[in-house]
């Protein structure tokens, strides 16, 4: 539409006026259908034509921009005085009508969709029209207005402006009606205004504000969902005033910021939170708050972070590296797999390229192009989170870059390996080919092993690089140890150089060996390696296993790779000399004589001894002798540390390997021995590992073992603690047997949280393992044990171990549910548990203190017991998950067992809180047709005694002992129906038998009479009496049979029945008798006579 002159007049309008008379009359007591909507007047055209605009808009919306047009035009003809004589059908006889009319109209058809529920989409359809409208109609009006009134501090009065006024002061009452889809429409339909207009008047925006405020403790969370989606517009806005000014509006800005971050991070709804994350404004005073909800409950939620406002933030460098690597470790980690892949997609198509310098995609929704494959951008990447603390074992670089190679195949394609890239090593540049080897060595069930082979060196290159590289690191910490104050980028050379090395090696664990050239220049080069004292220890450890891979996998190539290490172990170990005083120092070659002559000399020679040349040796002041000290302390912890890594690739006996056992003999004993705390520490491991390979060694030491975990510091239990569990998941549970204070070592662990929460953690997940495992076959330990997790639980004192709660959290449910066994333990364990609970909680309440916040409920702790023994859970081999029947009928013996259990329990002298807690036990407990019938029966049998004495006194109490009556009861009858049917299904077989011996009777009497001759009338009588007579017992055996089919509900009147029909069958039985003695006798007279 061709703009018009600005010299146009609008039609005089009261339109602001009536919408204020309009908002004071809402009446909040009427029906939500009729929330201010107007009387009903007479159709007109202007009418017709509105509605029929709105009708159009519900239907789809691809149309909405040409209705938008279409309604624009109606309101111009309505507000504006015609200027030209050229007039559209759509225009045609509206000039009667004003802009007040045409608002009214409009607002009309507004509040027809308050109502509409959020499941109706004409009402979502509808709400994003009138956005689409208002929004189209100030932008004509501004062109008509002209540009130069946008410039002034007030928003112009136009009539898409007032529109606006006069249907905001009509919605606004609607906020707080009573209706929930009121509420909702209304919320959604300001929330969506504020959201599609560039301004608002300031008396309107204050009124806005005040009314969304309200509703974000809206009950509904559709309501609060739409109340933030507002607010978010509206802080955004007040919060870039406050920049301009200083006045009372900034504090007022900041408030509303401090109301919506505290509901984004208390609100329950994760609608609520997720729409507040996407919408607040992205501050320094924000983006702390939005960045935590990447720990976020909600798993959407959590991946709304990297989808949507992490890309949208910018240039990931901006975020601190600390906060950059949290990022990436809790996406990558996350328990949602959604979730770890939005943060995969994050680190290898978005952080990339920030680094390439690419710009972020723009706003029009066209994704971004692709940057070529930039080396030097990904080892930026890579120096942005830290690579060399990242890269580690446990570090988060590992898995990140595992995702980049699997996401990014033409970084796959276009890396190089040449000469150049290996001789200018750096931290990231290293990482880069060892995560790309691991990549293809590991994924793709070797599909990438020929690119690795393409792209990398063979293993003589590798084994000269990593020479090359050892050397500067051994270097580098020579330097380091000659200088005192060493300056911080010499320190952080010397780490990357250990890095830089550390990857190497970990590329050596994968190459192939199976070239002999590359293979012993490897060897040696390790071998070498590691007689270096001061390698360190990560080092150590990568040497002593790629040597092991280098040896051959059996029992001979573990000898070699024993006899290769204790070489080296013997080598560092000689380095514990003493040095040669200052004034020695130029009498080398007479040291050297004299070392030969003690060498070659005959023993029977007069050569000076050690101790007569510790005589000349001038004695070493203090501070020498502490030095020494240290170094003979680092020395053999260097020693000890080779050997542990040793051990821990051996795994044959340690009786049939000769090194083995002089290691054992002439350095691990010694150091157990040893004075010196750090020595005796790490000779403990080594005996542990060696006592792993020997079970007779470790019977030997159990009591070496527990010792040091009584009377040693908390690291050096811990340490007792995994030796003790890997000894019994090793050599069986027989140990324990032998050994029953191993059981209290446990129990000891498990009880100390309060001085010692590491001990405590470690030892539940060691019991957590040998209870899984089923390590420890003894009830009696196994139940002991049970009951300690489960009260270490429950109990407060563990309330913040978090490492103990997260451990059982996960335990508890699988050691259940894995076996039905295991939850019969838990049954057994369950009501002492409780006891032990009760007895806790007791003590809090008699201290005064806050029970229901530091512990959980006993309702809520005997309901966790019922379920996790509830066997509809267990697993079962061979059954299927998702057949819903086989789940319901199984075997419930546990939960009978548990019923017992629990009746005894308050058969006896429990008080009286602790008998209504256990009593609200029974009604949870499932009974099930398919448990064995003796228990049923037994247990119903100690359940009505318990009713019919009146075991329990409240009304709670009772209600659950009648509903496992009420439960049983039906069980048992429908038992005792099914032994009716059987028994007449017998009975059934007899009657039968008898209907065939009275037929062969009934013939054989009718022979006899055709046959017989003189005394042929009576014989002809006397077989139509017995056929009369047989007929009639059939028929009372009939009646008999269909009164007997009569399922009865009590158990002593069925057994009446029953023995009543047996006499009556009994009866039957011996007039048959009668009838066939008769016929016998008749035949023999027939004889007779004959």
């Amino acid at each position: 539409m061709a703009p018009r002159a600005s010299t146009r007049s609008t039609r005089s309008s009261t339109a602001a006026g009536g919408a204020v008379s309009r908002a004071t009359t809402t009446s909040r007591s009427s029906p939500a259908i009729n929330h201010n909507v107007p009387e009903e007047t007479p159709d007109n055209v202007l009418r017709q034509q509105v509605a029929a605009v709105f009708r159009d808009a519900q239907r789809t919306t691809a149309s909405h921009r040409k209705l938008a047009v279409t309604l624009r035009k109606i309101q111009e003809a309505c507000c504006y005085e015609p200027t030209a004589t050229k007039k559209t059908a759509t225009t045609t006889n509206l000039g009667d009508f004003d802009e007040d009319e045409f608002n009214t109209e409009f607002v009309r058809c507004v509040l027809r969709v308050m109502p509409v529920k959020k499941s109706e989409s004409v009402g979502e359809k509808t709400v994003r029209f009138i956005g689409l409208f208002l929004r189209h109609a100030i932008d004509k009006d501004n062109e008509i207005t002209g540009e130069a009134d946008m410039d002034t501090s007030t928003m112009p009065e136009t009539p898409a402006t007032r529109l606006t006024t006069y249907l905001m002061t009509t919605i606004l009452p609607l906020l707080q009606a009573k209706d929930k889809f009121v509420r909702y429409r209304s919320t959604q339909l300001i929330s969506h205004i504020i959201n599609s207009l560039d301004a608002i008047d300031d008396d309107l925006f204050q009124k806005l504000r005040s009314g969304l405020l309200k509703r974000i403790r809206d009950k509904e969370a559709m309501v609060r969902v739409q109340a933030v989606l507002g607010l978010g517009r509206l802080a955004g806005n007040e919060v870039e005033a406050e920049e301009d000014s200083e006045d009372s509006e900034g504090d007022a800005a900041s408030g509303l910021l401090d109301k919506l971050l505290e509901v984004l991070q208390n609100d329950p709804s994760a609608d609520v939170r997720r729409s507040l994350l996407v919408n607040l404004p992205i501050l320094p005073k924000t983006l702390p708050f939005l960045l935590e909800r990447a720990r976020d409950q909600d798993a959407a939620t959590r991946r709304s972070v990297y989808s949507r406002l992490l890309p949208a933030l910018g240039d990931f460098r901006h975020l601190s590296l600390s906060m950059r690597e949290k990022l990436l470790r809790w996406g990558l980690r996350d328990r949602d797999e959604n979730v770890r892949k939005a943060a995969g997609r994050l680190f290898r198509e978005r952080w990339i390229e920030d680094c390439a310098g690419t710009p972020p995609p723009a706003e029009t929704g066209q994704p971004a192009e692709v940057s070529p494959p930039n080396l030097d951008a990904l080892l930026e990447l890579l120096e942005r989170i830290d690579v060399i603390n990242s890269g580690g074992e446990n570090g988060i670089g590992l898995e990140a870059m595992k995702g980049f190679w699997e996401g990014r195949p033409d970084y796959r394609e276009a890396m190089v390996f040449d000469d150049t890239f290996f001789e200018t090593l750096s931290a990231e540049s290293v990482f880069v080919c060892r995560t790309f080897n691991d990549f293809c060595r590991s994924e793709g069930n070797g599909k990438f092993e020929q690119l690795a082979e393409e792209k990398l060196p063979e293993v003589t290159k590798v084994a000269f690089y990593l020479e090359r590289y050892i050397k500067v690191l051994i270097d580098a910490i020579k330097r380091a140890e000659e200088q005192e104050d060493l300056e911080e980028e010499e320190e952080e050379d010397t780490v990357e150089q250990e890095f830089i090395v550390e990857q190497l090696l970990h590329i050596g664990l994968t190459l192939d060996y199976s070239d002999e050239v590359g293979r012993r220049k490897m060897f040696s080069l390790l071998r070498q390696t590691l007689s270096i004292p001061e390698l360190p220890d990560e080092v150590t450890k990568l040497t002593v296993n790629v040597l092991r891979d280098i040896c051959a996998p059996d029992a001979a190539g573990e000898k070699e790779f024993c006899s290769i290490v204790l070489e080296a172990v013997a080598d560092v170990h000689d380095t514990i000399v003493d040095e040669p005083p200052a004034n020695e120092k130029d009498n080398d070659d007479e040291s050297f004589h004299s070392a030969q002559s003690e060498v070659s000399s005959p023993a029977g020679d007069t050569t000076p001894t050690k101790s007569s040349k510790n005589k000349n040796v001038p004695e070493l002041s203090e501070e020498e002798a502490a030095k020494k000290a240290i170094k003979e302390i680092m020395i053999n912890m260097k020693c000890l540390h080779i050997v542990q890594c040793m051990l821990t690739n051996v795994t044959g006996d340690l009786q049939q390997n000769d090194h083995l056992v002089s290691m054992l003999n002439n350095l691990v004993v010694p150091a157990v021995r040893s004075h010196e705390a750090p020595v005796r520490e790490r000779g403990l491991v080594c005996l542990g590992l060696c006592s792993l390979l020997d079970r007779s060694l470790a019977e030997e030491n159990l009591t070496l073992f527990m010792h040091f975990f009584s009377k040693g510091h908390t690291a050096l239990q811990i340490t007792a603690l995994n030796i003790l569990t890997d000894i019994l998941n090793v050599h069986g549970s027989q140990l324990l047997s032998t050994n029953p204070t191993l059981l209290k070592v446990y129990i000891k662990a498990l009880r100390s949280g309060a001085r010692h929460p590491e001990v405590q953690a470690s030892a539940t997940v060691a019991v957590s393992k040998l209870l899984l495992g089923r390590v420890i076959s003894d009830l009696d330990f196994s139940a002991e044990l049970l009951k300690t997790l489960v009260v270490a639980y429950f109990e407060p004192a563990s309330s913040d171990n978090q490492s103990v709660r997260q451990a059982l959290n996960y335990f508890l449910p699988v050691f259940c549910y894995s076996r039905a066994e295991n939850q019969d333990l838990m049954r057994v364990v369950a009501l002492d548990a409780l006891h032990t609970l009760y007895n806790v909680r007791e003590g809090l309440e008699d201290d005064d203190a806050d029970v229901d916040e530091e512990m959980v409920s006993l309702a809520t702790i005997g309901a966790c017991l019922v379920d996790w023994t509830d066997p509809r859970k267990c697993y079962y081999p061979g059954k299927e998950e998702g057949v819903e029947g086989e789940r319901k009928n199984v075997n419930a013996d546990v939960h009978l067992e548990f019923a017992r259990g629990v009746l005894e329990r308050l058969g006896g002298s429990v008080p009286r809180e602790e008998k209504k807690i256990i009593a609200a036990l029974l009604g949870k407990l499932y009974v099930s047709p398919a448990s064995s019938e003796e228990l049923t029966r037994e247990v119903y049998a100690l359940v009505c005694e318990a009713v019919e004495n009146g075991l329990l006194t409240d009304a709670t109490s009772r209600n659950s002992l009648y509903k496992l009556h009420v439960g049983l009861g039906k069980i048992v009858n429908q038992l005792d129906a099914a032994a009716v049917a059987a028994q007449m299904n017998s009975a059934e077989g007899q009657v039968q038998r008898y209907r065939r011996s009275v037929s062969r009777a009934s013939s054989v009497g009718l022979g006899s009479v055709a046959g017989g001759a003189g005394g042929g009338g009576n014989a002809g009588r006397e077989g139509s009496v017995v056929s009369s007579r047989a007929g009639s017992v059939i028929k009372e055996e009939d009646e008999e049979e269909e009164e007997a089919t009569v399922v009865l509900n009590r158990t002593e009147p069925v057994m009446k029945s029953i023995e009543e029909d047996e006499r009556e069958e009994g009866d039957d039985k011996s007039l048959i008798s009668e009838l066939l003695d008769e016929e016998e006798e008749e035949e023999e007279e027939g004889e007779e006579t004959l």
